[in-house]
């Protein structure tokens, strides 16, 4: 330009206001992120109608399946009362148990060895029904299974006493007691054995979320 307004110089006056770049920028994102919230609360929504809680749950049923599991106690083998020898003894001053007892527990199976009075140590001593006897490792097999024959008689292995090498089967006393009336039922005796013999349930699963 010419005249008064002529420019000189390498200066040039701004003939416009600066723009605000900041502001538009806070104002432009400002909605993009308003947009991302609502978009994801909408995916939400969807998964929650749409069964994605099923298929987690489904992911979580498949890896306990995965999951190896614990390895069950090895199970008590318990023998047959024809694999027992039964020394049937009497403690009390009443005559005639021994022999009728002993020949009871003949007919359910067991096998009997001596029929007659308890030794003097246990002699008028016993004040229970009765009192089984019988080496340490017959106390979790052999003992409950005869002890299924006499509610409320007591087990109890003896420390000092050894096994008869020339028996055939494991021999064990039943020393009568004041308390005897008579053994149980032999129904009563059958469910008994049964529920001792019987198989434990499988344990189950204890991991997380199983």
């Amino acid at each position: 330009m010419g005249g008064r307004y002529r420019v000189t110089g390498k200066t040039y006056p701004r003939m416009r206001r600066p723009r605000r770049r900041g502001r538009i920028v806070a104002l432009t994102a400002l909605p993009v992120a308003l947009l991302g919230v609502l978009g994801w609360g909408t995916l939400q929504l969807i998964d929650i109608f749409t069964g994605g809680g099923e298929a987690s749950a489904a992911g979580a049923r498949a890896e306990c399946a995965a999951r190896p599991s614990p390895s069950p106690a090895p199970a008590k083998v318990y023998p047959r009362p024809d694999g027992i020898t039964v020394n049937v003894l009497n403690a009390t001053t009443r005559g005639g148990l021994a022999k009728k007892t002993a020949d009871e527990l003949q007919k359910r199976g067991f096998r009997i060895g001596e029929v007659g009075n308890a030794p003097e140590e246990y002699d008028k001593k016993v004040k229970g029904a009765g009192l089984l006897l019988g080496t340490p490792d017959t106390a979790d097999t052999v003992l409950p299974v005869l002890g299924t024959q006499l509610a409320g008689a007591e087990a109890r292995p003896d420390a000092a006493r050894k096994p008869d090498e020339k028996a055939k089967t494991p021999v064990v006393d039943l020393i009568i007691g004041d308390a005897f009336e008579d053994l149980s039922t032999p129904v009563d005796a059958d469910k008994a054995l049964t529920a001792l013999t019987a198989p434990a349930p499988a344990p189950k699963a204890t991991g997380k979320g199983c």
